[in-house]
């Protein structure tokens, strides 16, 4: 089905181009007035291609993004399916690093996930992007009760 749906897009953006071009060569007095039609499919062919391809890209970046906002305490408790959005601030602030677990527990709850007593996690909700099927996890990781490295991943 994909197949066709390519072709399909390209032509879709592919019609107004050459009409344009084919505009464009008229205004300039390019080529002479049989062959336009023709000379006019060369920057459509082009013209067209690099349109599909910006559209996919931005079409890819728009449904992958999502804003990394700092870390709130009280948005963290109050919605627990859109703790992505600050959970890069936990990272880049290093703000668990160094922490025993009892206070990890004191600044992001008691709803956590206990792998074994070195290892907790944190749901984080669905992050958006493409293959995005299962929920993100944020890890902590303590050694000799203190909290060691934290990391994301998805279930």
């Amino acid at each position: 089905m994909s197949f066709i749906l390519v072709p399909l897009s390209i032509l879709i953006l592919a019609l107004p181009l050459y009409f344009l071009s084919k505009w464009g060569l008229n205004k300039l007095y390019l080529g002479k007035e049989e062959n336009r039609k023709y000379i006019a499919m060369v920057p459509t062919l082009f013209l067209s291609s690099i349109l599909y391809v910006a559209v996919v890209y931005l079409w890819f970046f728009s449904i992958s993004y999502y804003p990394n906002n700092d870390f709130n305490q009280q948005i963290w408790d109050e919605n627990t399916t859109e703790r992505y959005k600050i959970s890069q601030d936990i990272f880049d602030s290093k703000m668990l690093i160094g922490k025993t677990k009892e206070e990890v527990i004191d600044l992001l709850g008691q709803d956590f996930y206990s792998y074994n007593v070195n290892h907790i996690a944190y749901n984080l909700g669905f992050v958006p992007g493409l293959f995005s099927m299962d929920p993100d996890v944020l890890d902590v990781y303590i050694e000799k009760g203190i909290v060691v490295k934290v990391s994301q991943h998805q279930t």
